[in-house]
């Protein structure tokens, strides 16, 4: 019993270590954005958060291509497919003077970091089900939270020290190692049963599965507004504390007590998903979203930003409510989609992530003098979720009555 809780640990803490190389290919980069910027003559600084978006709109991409691939391959080849495309754009992002290769390469990044964010899940789902499987993705998704906490700072380190191109050599370097320890210790998780032989229909028959699927569905479109409004966050943050407050030393730190807020709410919801259920938590987290952001809006609808520490703590809030969110949600789309985990966990990520680029970057276009739009985003994405959640709820109920 010993050895297989062991066993256990060991596989959290490494579906952890491929969710971690996401995060800190996205947010270690922040701070070095307008040094980006310049280096590649970038005329307009509003241009710079799509070095941050792109990387996400590659996300969405690949896990649409290797979901399904993997449903018949396996989890593992798709994972080392991946890494290597990985490689070829880091070296892109490295060797460019050019913005448009540049966000290329990052799209290219995002599309080879699909593998491991989109395998992750589906391993976890290949092993666990039910509220317990929420508390496995949360965990996991507790640490690809809580890498922002340090990413800001080491991409600041590493960009001083050495320069902004050290980034993403670092980042090659720490993907290698994880890789390496993937390689030797975890073993194939997707069952001969579910092995799907490979064929182009594969795309076809899973895609309308996973549509027949409601509750799968309208648990995607909910994501996808959480983490679209949460992207905004990411794609706006160094603009906001750097240009509206001029607090650009300062940034790496509050980025980090942010992500810590997340990643405590990740935290409580790993031990409380079980006792309470993924669906009551969702449902009171989505309306302490909403109440939030109205109490913000209407305290400083002039459009003057409160003092940093009275943003930090409506900040704060926000996404402590988003850290009961990400994991829930997710684990509530892949719960009926055991048979094709594969293709479900890549049209998941792939929906919710194409809704979150262009929501991010319509709402962030206004986020310029003043963090009041930003707010108005989180209360809009938050009341269509808010409805998208009653819709299925009612559904269900009528169908277990008739």
């Amino acid at each position: 019993m010993q050895n297989q809780n062991r066993s256990q640990f060991e596989f959290v803490v490494l579906m952890a270590a491929l969710m971690s190389i996401v995060a800190l290919s996205i947010d270690a980069v922040l701070p070095a954005l307008p040094k980006i910027g310049d280096y590649l003559s970038v005329s307009n600084p509003i241009e710079n958060p799509k070095l941050i978006t792109s990387i996400f709109l590659g996300l969405g991409i690949g896990q649409l291509i290797f979901g399904p691939l993997s449903d018949s391959f396996g989890r593992k080849p798709i994972v080392y497919v991946g890494f290597i495309l990985f490689i070829v754009a880091s070296i892109i992002c490295v060797t460019t003077k050019s913005f448009e290769m540049m966000l290329f390469g990052r799209v290219l990044q995002g599309i080879g970091l699909a593998c491991p964010r989109t395998m992750c899940i589906a391993m976890i789902r290949d092993t666990y089900e039910g509220d317990y499987m929420a508390k496995i993705i949360s965990i996991v998704v507790m640490v690809f939270i809580l890498v922002p906490v340090v990413a800001p700072t080491l991409g600041q380190y590493l960009m001083n020290h050495y320069n902004w191109q050290f980034i993403f050599t670092f980042n090659l370097i720490f993907g290698l190692l994880i890789m390496i320890w993937f390689w030797f210790r975890q073993p194939e998780t997707l069952k001969d049963k579910y092995r799907i032989p490979y064929r182009l229909m594969i795309f076809k028959t899973g895609t309308v599965q996973f549509f027949r699927i409601k509750s799968a569905v309208i648990y995607t479109l909910l994501s996808g507004f959480i983490t679209g409004s949460f992207m905004v966050y990411l794609s706006t943050s160094q603009q906001i504390f750097e240009k509206q407050y001029d607090l650009a030393d300062e940034f790496p730190l509050i980025f980090a007590s942010l992500a810590i807020s997340v990643g405590l709410a990740t935290f409580f919801n790993s031990q409380l998903v079980v006792k309470f259920g993924m669906k009551r938590i969702v449902h009171i987290a989505m309306w302490s979203f909403i109440i939030t952001s109205l109490v913000f809006i209407v305290l400083f609808n002039s459009g003057h930003n409160p003092s940093i520490e009275v943003l930090i703590l409506f900040f704060a809030l926000q996404f402590f409510t988003i850290g009961f969110l990400f994991g829930n949600l997710r684990a509530l789309a892949m719960e009926p989609m055991g048979h094709i985990a594969g293709i479900g966990s890549a049209l998941n990520g792939f929906i919710s992530t194409v809704m979150a680029v262009p929501i991010a970057d319509y709402i962030g276009q206004y986020v310029v003098n003043s963090v009041t739009p930003l707010f108005v985003g989180f209360l809009v994405c938050g009341i269509i979720s808010l409805v998208l959640f009653y819709y299925n709820t009612t559904r269900i109920s009528k169908l277990i009555s008739s």
